[in-house]
């Protein structure tokens, strides 16, 4: 886990988190945790339905709501709170992947 780039840290948070958390934690927080991973799966894809992004939005509260329930206070800095905005950033600036740091790096 030490020296990961900013992509395998996409990575792990989409694709292989939802695995590794499978039998580990109770079903309630896994549940938020593969929310919010299937949240990025959907802002991170190139085909993205502009109707659905106010549902998005939606989920991305809802995401963040349960995991307060779940998770100390201490765990949310501003960080967390951007999540609310990533869907409005796609509204004004289009599809992520066309903004993506990932060629550079």
């Amino acid at each position: 886990m030490v020296g990961l780039k900013s992509h395998d840290c996409h990575v792990l948070m989409q694709q292989l988190l939802v695995v590794a958390i499978r039998d580990i934690l109770p079903n309630k927080v896994r549940l938020a945790i593969t929310w919010l991973c299937f949240f990025f799966n959907a802002i991170w894809s190139k085909i993205l339905d502009p109707m659905k992004l106010d549902e998005l939005k939606n989920k991305a509260v809802i995401i963040l709501c349960q995991l307060e329930m779940y998770f100390p206070p201490t765990f949310f800095d501003i960080m967390v709170h951007l999540i609310v905005h990533l869907v409005r950033e796609i509204n004004c600036c289009g599809p992520v992947y066309l903004r993506w740091m990932y060629p550079v790096e």
